[in-house]
């Protein structure tokens, strides 16, 4: 095995749990988002209902949505995920959770600006591509500030947690 190798290999055996973890809540995260987008715009953000104003309720929706699915992803890393790592109260820490999030959302629409902008790759398959970059890359940003920042020590054991 390559000596560059070992360490990252070392690396994702001894947090190998957390990384599971997060895994699985990011893609409950995702179906929560679409569940509550979903309801909304088939519920009371309907193109048919008056709530939410005229032309701006898919936004609402989505907007509403993002929100609610932050919630819920805060509250399963912090019960779940990073359980153990606590070292804010909570409200600070729920900053710091949107503040992360924040971050890792201005990455990935800085990707795709860039691929269809700068680049000039304009297809739906090209900002397709480069929103999975982005999501990779906001992903990457996501668990290294929720490990760093927001929960504790990533250098923390998995088996300690």
């Amino acid at each position: 095995m390559n000596l560059t190798v070992r360490p990252v290999v070392a690396w994702l055996r001894r947090r190998a749990g957390v990384l599971a973890r997060f895994g699985a809540v990011g893609v409950a995260g995702i179906v929560v988002n679409l569940g509550v987008f979903n309801a909304l715009r088939l519920g009371p953000l309907g193109p048919d209902d008056s709530v939410g104003g005229g032309d701006d309720r898919v936004v609402t929706a989505k907007v509403i949505a993002t929100v609610v699915s932050i919630v819920f992803a805060w509250g399963a890393h912090r019960g779940w995920t990073f359980k153990g790592r606590r070292r804010h109260r909570a409200a600070t820490e729920l900053v710091l959770f949107g503040a992360v999030n924040a971050v890792a959302i201005v990455v990935e629409a800085a990707v795709v600006a860039l691929t269809h902008y700068g680049f000039g790759w304009e297809s739906l398959l090209a900002d397709n591509a480069s929103s999975l970059v982005g999501i990779g890359l906001g992903t990457i940003v996501r668990y290294v500030g929720f490990a760093t920042l927001v929960f504790g020590a990533a250098d923390r054991d998995d088996a300690a947690v």
